[in-house]
């Protein structure tokens, strides 16, 4: 289907739109450690790439990665338009994924990334990190 706005036009409306964050999922995660009785994580710490979900007294960063932008093996489709430009975004999402983890545990932490996807069936994630944190 055609776009409605002309190219230019479509940037002017897109280049207003504000991200909040990716609240959703973090939200999800935020309610099944809950639920679970995961209790000592913490919000908006600032170290390397800035961790959805901290657990300072463990050394434990816990990032959740949504499917589309962070190339999800699994679930990642390339839109098809601009496919070049989607390669690169998405090829560097990856770069600082594995530079920011590295950073981390050059400086003594360990590094969960959970996949969208994974939320949806949670028994392995939530063993996954009970076993991270000494739970």
């Amino acid at each position: 289907m055609a776009d409605v706005f002309s190219k230019a036009k479509r940037s002017e409306v897109m280049s207003r739109i504000r991200s909040s964050g990716n609240r959703d999922t973090e939200l999800v995660m935020v309610a099944l450690m809950r639920a679970h009785g995961i209790t000592g994580w913490r919000r908006g710490q600032r170290l390397p790439g800035r961790p959805d979900f901290v657990f300072r007294r463990e050394r434990v960063c816990v990032f959740v990665d949504g499917c589309f932008w962070h190339g999800c093996p699994l679930h990642f489709r390339r839109p098809k338009s601009r496919r070049a430009f989607w390669d690169a975004k998405i090829a560097r999402n990856k770069a600082r994924d594995r530079r920011v983890a590295r950073e981390l545990r050059a400086s003594g932490w360990r590094v969960l990334r959970v996949w969208e996807h994974a939320l949806r069936k949670p028994g392995p994630l939530l063993a996954r990190l009970r076993r991270a944190i000494g739970a």
